[in-house]
């Protein structure tokens, strides 16, 4: 059974289950687009937040040079199997620089 962390939501896992099914490398519109076709209601701008913050906690990586495109990490997929300590991850800042 995974724990999720106060900060995460449901919106969270629907990505990070996605991207592991998948196996793919996704831009924000190319999750957007792939969650429209499957009834999947999570909106964009729920995804760049999201994606974001994700990222920034190590679940997702950016594959840089592809571009903002987005694969789930190794520790997402050990979050997903209830196999990564989340209270040693607390919740990340809004970005990078940030912002």
């Amino acid at each position: 059974m995974r724990y999720r962390p106060q900060w995460m939501n449901d919106s969270d896992d629907t990505i990070l289950e996605f991207l592991a099914e998948t196996g793919a490398a996704f831009s924000k519109r190319g999750l957007e687009v792939n969650f429209e076709q499957r009834g999947i209601n999570v909106s964009y701008s729920t995804i760049k937040r999201r994606t974001e913050k994700l990222e920034n906690a190590g679940l997702i990586k950016c594959v840089e040079q592809k571009g903002s495109y987005y694969a789930i990490s190794e520790s997402g997929e050990q979050y997903l199997e209830g196999e990564l300590d989340m209270d040693n991850i607390s919740e990340p800042d809004k970005g990078k620089n940030g912002k």
